[in-house]
């Protein structure tokens, strides 16, 4: 259980991600890392999910980024393909957020390789209202990326007893 966001505005995007890691109904964790950057730092990722399943993928797309030359797209399209078909990946359980300067993008274990129509994406327990908040923010206010998925995510924290307010946010 955990909440991700990804708000692209205007030249910059941006992923969060809360820092809750639950076990049953227990916080086990305040502060984990569930967003980083890879690929040279041209591509960040988040995940909810398994954290162990949530980093093997997370490997798997930066082998498939160095194998095509940084191109997300057809890496992630690789990478959910083999997710659905191998009998050892199938078992994963974790959903992502991939994004690099001009695309945003859902990868799961069912072969989805989604492009949100609007630059913003929330995944996770939390992801729904992080999503709706952010999407409200980014029509009626003037706030740049990161303060639009900063206030999202605190929004989705006090909704969602899985999401805190220990973000790591990274941007590009």
């Amino acid at each position: 259980m955990t909440t991700i966001l990804a708000v692209r505005l205007n030249d910059s995007v941006v992923v969060a991600g809360d820092g809750q890691v639950t076990l049953n109904n227990t916080v086990i964790k305040h502060q984990a890392k569930k967003v980083r950057k890879i690929y040279n730092d041209k591509i960040i990722v988040g995940f909810a999910g398994a954290t162990a399943d949530a980093l093997n993928l997370s490997e798997r797309l930066e082998a498939k980024l160095e194998r095509y030359n940084g191109n997300l797209t057809r890496s992630a399209v690789e990478l959910a393909r083999d997710w659905r078909t191998d009998k050892y990946l199938r078992r994963l359980e974790a959903i992502m957020i991939a994004v690099d300067d001009t695309r945003v993008y859902l990868i799961s274990g069912n072969g989805d390789v989604i492009e949100p129509d609007e630059a913003v994406l929330g995944i996770g327990s939390g992801g729904v209202a992080a999503q709706a908040a952010a999407t409200a923010l980014m029509r009626h206010t003037s706030m740049d990326a990161r303060a639009v998925a900063e206030a999202a995510m605190k929004i989705a924290g006090s909704l969602c007893v899985y999401t805190n307010d220990a973000l790591v946010i990274e941007s590009l």
